[in-house]
């Protein structure tokens, strides 16, 4: 049985890459690195283990990339900088400068796993992991923006059409300016493989009239706590449907998904995540769901 293989959102996660932070985190300088005045690395780290250790209380697997002081304080937030599929796995290209080195470690790490490299983006091609969703196993979303582009889409078609896989990119919009980090990820949070937590002024109409069209139950979330969450209250990892992990201080969120149907499960996560803009499906790449 493959140990890899991750085309869908929210089925049981039985195996994640995942980099704890160390000694690059401790030497971030929040400035280079657009962190805001909540940083706090050695609090991050502890709010880290928190996390990790309510991934592992599932009973998944973690493949652990080291944190070696190579400076890539951005590299635990590993859903960005490779693509997995059941015919194996895609370094990407990173949209922010100081993460290109990320999809090396990537690729190191799934040699090591013993899972294949199907193929690489190159040229001016960039895509960011938190930029991509599955909306089925045959259909991967792309999020176009300042960390995503067109070439990108149209460098995984290439690579992804002969394992029956169609890639469809979505333009996003400026919202708050290119150094602040919109993905697609950062407006639709799937549940489950039919059911999405979403903030609906910031997806694009031509996606939002496909989710629809694709029988998408649109659960939206409140807008006073996306916008003091920096948009992270929308930032929740399933770990299996209807179960999920979530930045704690957002009770309305979690009241919305509690009201239909989600089992909620939470850790602060003000140092780590609200500080460095990134949530708990940022922190994770699935390897292996279903």
């Amino acid at each position: 049985m493959a140990n890899y293989g991750c085309q869908l959102m929210a089925e049981k996660m039985s195996r994640v890459l995942m980099r704890r932070p160390g000694k690059s985190l401790q030497q971030a300088d929040r400035e280079v690195w657009h962190y805001n005045h909540l940083f706090n690395p050695e609090k991050a780290i502890q709010q880290y283990d928190e996390f990790a250790a309510l991934i592992e209380s599932t009973g998944t697997d973690i493949v652990w990339i080291e944190d070696n002081g190579d400076g890539l304080s951005d590299s635990m937030f590993t859903r960005d900088a490779s693509l997995i599929t059941k015919a194996g796995a895609v370094p990407l290209r990173m949209g922010k400068k100081l993460r290109s080195p990320e999809p090396t470690l990537h690729r190191e790490a799934y040699k090591k796993a013993g899972i294949p490299i199907l193929g690489e983006l190159s040229g001016n091609a960039m895509i960011e992991g938190g930029d991509t969703i599955w909306l089925n196993e045959n259909t991967l979303l792309v999020g176009l923006g300042f960390r995503s582009n067109e070439e990108g889409v149209q460098q995984l078609n290439e690579i992804l059409n002969p394992h029956d896989i169609r890639v469809l990119g979505f333009d996003m919009p400026y919202w708050a300016g290119e150094e602040a980090c919109l993905h697609l990820m950062s407006v639709i949070s799937p549940l489950t493989e039919t059911k999405y937590l979403v903030h609906p002024p910031l997806i694009p109409a031509r996606l939002w009239s496909l989710l629809k069209d694709s029988n998408i139950d649109l659960v939206i979330a409140p807008a006073d706590e996306f916008e003091a969450s920096f948009g992270l209250n929308l930032n929740v990892l399933p770990t299996s449907p209807d179960n999920c992990i979530m930045i704690d201080g957002f009770p309305k969120t979690k009241k919305v998904m509690e009201e239909n149907g989600v089992t909620v499960h939470v850790f602060e996560g003000d140092a780590l995540c609200m500080a460095c803009e990134g949530g708990p499906t940022c922190l994770t790449n699935p390897i292996l769901r279903g």
